[in-house]
């Protein structure tokens, strides 16, 4: 898509009573697209993503809440190729860079992976260094999630539809791969591109969730359509004692590409995201899924039940991201 000129970090005043938005305060400029952010564990500073240039800035967080002025960094970052989400470890002692690389083309070679792992103390970076398998060949890593209280770290691998879990040992990632699980219901039965991507631990960490995305299309009566393939929330029970996740249910989301979701803060319901409108075809009939939000009751059991669809009319932009938040 277009890159875009105008590029900020703002703030926002959340209503208690209503949720509502109100900005609080300037707006800081950004040098180019982001592409995600975080905060540091004690929401001293702001941790910022680039994908393209594959970048990571970080800035402050002034007493009244601004964002405030980047922070310098010692010596250059490693950033890798095409960064997709920055996270800081529960210890706020390591800043987690994950760069997907990108796929190969009949024309271009594959770029590798890797998680870019940094030292990190009040907002500076050191000791940069990489996990990337095999180089990282086929290894392209999107998005990570750390347990709440076992030293374990989830990384859904977008491009190979994975996901792995890595352990943390005396402040460190081990950069062994502990466990292997696939995201998808049909592994051998792709029709379409297949691209696992955001992945949440429930907050009593028995459960871990992760979505697979498809939006290809193919022509039908002069129009483009879905291709078909697998739009879901992927559900995997945790072994308390290792750590190792296992499927217990795929559910479809309703709608397509579910680009990222998010579970409430009391961990009784999750709700999948989904940026795009798409025609789909319908026996020789054509109709459109709209955007829009897809709610589901999490069980006792970390199963998920459908509950409703919110459509959303997104018009020509794109609805990038969604998040909860407790009042």
């Amino acid at each position: 898509g277009p890159a875009g000129t105008e590029h900020h970090v703002t703030a926002f005043r959340i209503d208690p009573a209503s949720g509502a938005l109100t900005k609080h305060g300037e707006a800081i400029r950004l040098p180019t697209r982001p592409i995600h952010m975080t905060t540091d564990i004690p929401s001293e500073n702001i941790l910022v993503a680039f994908n393209n240039p594959s970048a990571l800035r970080v800035y402050r967080i002034n007493p009244d809440f601004t964002p405030g002025e980047e922070v310098k960094q010692p010596g250059p970052i490693d950033a890798g190729i095409f960064a997709h989400q920055v996270r800081v470890t529960p210890d706020n002692r390591l800043a987690i860079l994950v760069t997907r690389g990108n796929e190969g083309t009949p024309t271009k070679a594959e770029d590798p992976g890797a998680l870019k792992i940094f030292d990190y103390k009040n907002g500076v970076l050191t000791n940069g260094m990489s996990i990337a398998p095999d180089g990282g060949k086929d290894f392209g890593p999107r998005h990570l999630d750390f347990h709440p209280t076992k030293p374990w770290m989830y990384v859904s691998i977008e491009t190979q539809n994975k996901m792995y879990t890595y352990k943390m040992e005396a402040g460190r990632i081990n950069p062994e791969i502990a466990f292997r699980a696939e995201t998808l219901a049909e592994p051998k039965n792709r029709r379409s591109r297949q691209a696992a991507g955001t992945v949440h631990v429930h907050p009593n960490g028995r459960f871990l969730y992760g979505a697979n995305r498809a939006q290809d299309t193919v022509d039908f009566q002069g129009k483009k359509v879905f291709k078909g393939g697998e739009n879901s929330i992927v559900v995997y029970s945790i072994d308390q004692s290792t750590g190792a996740p296992t499927p217990i249910q795929h559910i479809e989301t309703r709608a397509i590409h579910p680009r990222t979701f998010h579970i409430d803060p009391s961990g009784r319901l999750l709700v999948a995201q989904h940026n795009l409108p798409v025609d789909v075809r319908d026996g020789d009939a054509i109709r459109t899924i709209p955007a829009g939000l897809s709610v589901f009751r999490i069980g006792d059991d970390g199963k998920l039940t459908f509950v409703r669809k919110y459509d959303v009319d997104v018009g020509g932009k794109t609805m990038f991201w969604m998040g909860m938040v407790q009042l």
